[in-house]
């Protein structure tokens, strides 16, 4: 278990704002943060991982205590086990994959990891070559492998897909949790796109000036009413087409294109470009818009 409280003045774009959250994460959780640019969401990361301190707060991790306010207790960040990924990757440029990650390596610590992270990343075959000839993808894939060498208490993913395109991003989405599950992660993630939150997380913060507005289940935050049905998935509105009474409705759901059979009153509020949640009940697909 993981408990998170901070309070701390910041200097924000629309001037000064104080950050006040208080959130738990039980282990193996992924949370996803949300909130416009200058809500707190970095900085919450900032104070987890040691890089800022907070005027009031304590951070508990697994029964220990990494920050106190109250009883001047702040552990450095070295003694604090976080993995942390950028959006972008900062890699040695003069050293190949493998060496990024064994410079890593705690002393004395086990290298049979090197070697595991490299499988499960695959990363086998470009373990020699220096980043400078690796596509981003791989560059980030590099950059989560190094993040997991020391096998983190918590990993740290500060919106580590925005600069990828939207094939290699599905990809590193996929690798991501590969490892959270691999590796039995507990996992916060900063990001902008709700259908990553979906896909990815079984709880979201959305954070608006320093506070929390809301919390829970992804798909119940972002929908304005619950969905049930035996699956649900995210994409976008491609077109919409009228077809004597009826609409189809084309979806891009990763990277496939599904067609959809709705009626007046399931599209009356949708445009092209909306991201939408498709769940089945009874058959019967279920078209819901979700709140950005």
């Amino acid at each position: 278990m993981i408990k998170v409280v901070l309070e701390k003045k910041l200097n924000a774009a629309g001037g000064n704002m104080l950050l006040q959250v208080n959130f738990e994460l039980k282990k193996g959780d992924l949370m996803s943060l949300h909130g416009s640019s200058g809500a707190g969401k970095t900085s919450i990361f900032r104070m987890l991982a040691g890089l800022m301190s907070p005027q009031k707060g304590k951070i508990e991790v697994n029964g220990k205590t990494w920050l106190d306010c109250s009883e001047k207790i702040n552990l450095e960040p070295q003694k604090r086990r976080i993995g942390y990924v950028f959006q972008d990757p900062t890699l040695f440029p003069n050293m190949s994959v493998r060496k990024n990650l064994e410079y890593a390596l705690e002393k004395k610590q086990d290298k049979s990891i090197i070697n595991r992270l490299l499988e499960v990343m695959e990363l086998g075959n470009l373990s020699h070559r220096p980043p400078i000839m690796l596509s981003g993808g791989q560059k980030q894939r590099v950059a989560l492998a190094r993040a997991l060498v020391r096998k983190p208490e918590i990993l740290l993913l500060d919106e580590p897909f925005s600069a990828l395109d939207d094939i290699m991003r599905d990809k590193l989405q996929e690798y991501v949790l590969r490892v959270h599950q691999e590796f039995e992660l507990t996992t916060l993630m900063i990001t902008h796109d709700v259908s990553e939150s979906i896909k990815m997380s079984n709880s979201v913060l959305i954070l608006e000036h320093g506070k929390i507005i809301k919390q829970g289940i992804p798909i119940d935050v972002f929908s304005e009413k619950k969905l049930s049905g035996k699956f649900q998935f995210t994409g976008q509105v491609l077109e919409i087409k009228k077809e004597g009474f009826l609409y189809l409705v084309l979806i891009l759901i990763g990277t496939n294109i599904v067609k959809i059979v709705a009626e007046e009153d399931d599209v009356k509020n949708l445009a092209t470009g909306d991201k939408i949640i498709v769940a089945s009940k009874a058959f019967n697909p279920i078209i819901h818009k979700i709140k950005q």
